[in-house]
């Protein structure tokens, strides 16, 4: 079994090289970045990009689906948006005498959702079914989503004039959340001295197909996690519940979504079983959006992960 996992774990490792060293030439210096994002959709996960104006969240969302060889499309959120401008509508034909259905963006591989904060909680909601179960509920009639199907969104902060929270129902369909920041003194150099980055968008060549990220997403699910590291993620999540930081732990959901999430990430670091590190990596992208601070203090901080992380030893 081994033995088949290390054969075809060189062909994917070329290939999993090959997106985030493409990726790493747009977005410069946030190789961190780039490859928790790529774990987030190699777990089948949804993910939020979080941060202020101007620092990449919607160049990053662009570049991994074009990348990943996906149909996408893109929707600008906004306050009088509609569910039905996301979903799709369904428009009389006179001809036919019926009614007949046009789809919105959200039937797409990719749905980059562009400050979806910025929509109204009903519009907001219009993604919930979608993102749990790929498949949407329209005048009584169930319409299957395409394969893979992923939502990157991209968020302002929440203290920005004409945003609206997403809801914990909402922020828990993202398997990750995470955050850019201001690029270094390297990077942004780099960046001013070649300009902005819709040219290089323009000019990437998809690395993967569809049936290759499949492939890729099954060898991810093989990764093996054993039974001390499943005591770990378990001692972790009974930590969050037990916290008097936080109003209420980690579900059983998030739970999962973190093994997941470390599965991605061993894979990608070439191992074929997790490690606490990988976990460790992870985590604060799994947990932040999940666990509220106690005082109406708002969400967890990477410092309230970390010195959660040093809290509870390694079994």
């Amino acid at each position: 079994m081994q033995t088949s996992f290390t054969a075809m774990s060189s062909t994917s490792a070329s290939s999993i090289a090959n997106v985030i060293e493409a990726a790493n030439q747009v977005i410069y210096g946030k190789g961190g970045q780039v490859k928790l994002a790529l774990a987030c959709l190699l777990a089948r996960g949804h993910l939020l990009i979080e941060d202020l104006p101007g620092v990449g969240k919607t160049t990053l969302a662009h570049t991994l689906a074009r990348l990943l060889g996906l149909q996408f499309s893109r929707i600008q959120f906004t306050s009088d948006m509609l569910p039905a401008d996301v979903i799709g509508v369904s428009v009389y034909d006179r001809e036919k005498g019926n009614f007949k259905f046009i789809p919105g963006a959200l039937f797409s591989q990719v749905l980059l959702a562009d400050e979806i904060n910025r929509a109204t909680p009903k519009t907001q909601s219009a993604l919930l079914e979608a993102m749990e179960e790929m498949q949407v509920t329209i005048e009584g009639e169930t319409r299957l989503l395409p394969e893979p199907f992923f939502v990157i969104a991209t968020q302002n902060p929440i203290n920005h004039i004409g945003t609206f929270p997403l809801p914990e129902s909402q922020l828990d369909r993202f398997l990750m959340r995470i955050e850019l920041g201001y690029p270094d003194h390297a990077a942004e150099r780099t960046l001013l001295k070649k300009g902005g980055r819709r040219t290089l968008l323009t000019k990437l060549a998809p690395c993967l197909s569809p049936l290759q990220l499949e492939a890729l997403q099954k060898e991810v699910e093989a990764i093996h996690a054993s039974e001390a590291l499943l005591d770990y993620v378990q001692v972790l999540i009974e930590a969050t519940r037990q916290s008097s930081k936080f109003i209420y732990g980690l579900s059983p959901r998030a739970g999962l979504a973190l093994l997941s999430a470390a599965r991605a990430w061993a894979f990608i670091e070439g191992r074929g079983m997790v490690l606490p590190e990988d976990i460790q990596a992870v985590l604060p992208g799994i947990a932040r959006h999940r666990l509220r601070l106690v005082n109406n203090a708002g969400f967890a901080s990477a410092d309230d992960v970390t010195q959660l992380i040093y809290s509870v030893n390694i079994p």
